[in-house]
């Protein structure tokens, strides 16, 4: 698509404009970008002057963002942003290609992780670029290829492959067992339960799955299994852990397994992806191989 020149400001003019919104300074913004503030004024009244729209409003020596002026900030940081990643991209790995990853923070450093040595042996041309974050991924105005994602596999506007499906396990530390034996699945209801902030049923689901009614279930929130972990680990309560957390934290003495009573989640984990990006060439070639890791495990003996 042909874009007229006269649509496209400098880079120069954006990137004084990204800076003044973050900053609230033209001061700052001229220190950060090691120029003048005058440089930096002359380069955001051009910028203005080009749009034709009022970016600024000028207060005695102030200078703040408009409404306009801070939505088009927002819009121009992620433009600066693919840019820059477009850039490092072609720095970091100029003949092969590049497949940029939004991962679940816990399940892509326990899962996935352990296993990219094997993809980079199969694929040394190909640069795997991770970026983590919590909850659904939306792909809307970002450079990211795929995702790691937990859910039923039916994301609007995407494809989707089935990595491993979950089953949780209730989870304290050996100290706190100690002093509150459990015996049953009904003495956990007065004890301190850790809930993660992305699964806010996850205990009510798996009380009910063991027969026991409920009615608010107190306890502390996190926001990811990392920090869950360390509030078991440290005795603060039980945590409802997925079983490839649950039997590696088991493993290393640091957690027990209160009651080895699985029970299903409501969901399983996926690689997720855009139908835009369907045929990309290194994420296909990521995709054929995840398939080949996950049909390999599932032959191998539970």
């Amino acid at each position: 698509m042909h874009v007229a020149r006269r649509y496209l400001p400098s880079t120069q003019g954006l990137a004084a404009l990204e800076a003044l919104a973050r900053l609230q300074s033209v001061t700052a913004a001229a220190q950060e970008l090691n120029l003048t503030q005058s440089a930096v004024s002359r380069q955001l009244q051009a910028l203005e002057t080009q749009l034709g729209v009022e970016l600024f409003v000028r207060r005695a020596k102030r200078v703040s963002l408009t409404t306009a002026g801070q939505r088009y900030a927002e819009e121009v940081r992620r433009a600066l942003d693919l840019l820059s990643n477009a850039a490092l991209r072609l720095q970091t790995n100029p003949e092969g290609g590049t497949l940029n990853l939004a991962i679940l923070p816990t399940f892509g450093m326990r899962w996935l992780l352990p296993r990219l040595p094997r993809f980079g042996r199969a694929h040394p041309d190909v640069t795997v670029n991770m970026n983590t974050r919590l909850g659904q991924f939306d792909f809307t105005g970002t450079d990211m290829d795929a995702a790691l994602s937990f859910g039923k596999g039916d994301w609007p506007q995407c494809h989707s492959l089935w990595l491993e499906d979950e089953a949780v396990l209730p989870m304290a530390a050996p100290a706190f067992l100690r002093e509150t034996p459990v015996t049953e699945p009904a003495d956990l209801v007065s004890l301190p339960l850790l809930h993660i902030q992305t699964r806010p049923n996850a205990w009510k689901d798996w009380f009910a799955e063991h027969g026991v009614a409920t009615q608010g279930l107190a306890g502390t929130r996190y926001d990811q299994f990392s920090t869950i972990l360390q509030a078991a680990r440290h005795g603060l309560g039980v945590a409802l852990l997925p079983e490839y957390l649950a039997r590696e934290e088991e493993a290393e003495g640091r957690l027990e397994v209160v009651l080895d009573a699985p029970s299903p989640s409501r969901g399983s984990y996926y690689l997720v992806w855009p139908e835009e990006k369907h045929n990309t060439p290194a994420l296909q070639a990521f995709c054929a191989w995840l398939k080949e890791e996950v049909e390999a495990e599932d032959l191998l003996p539970r």
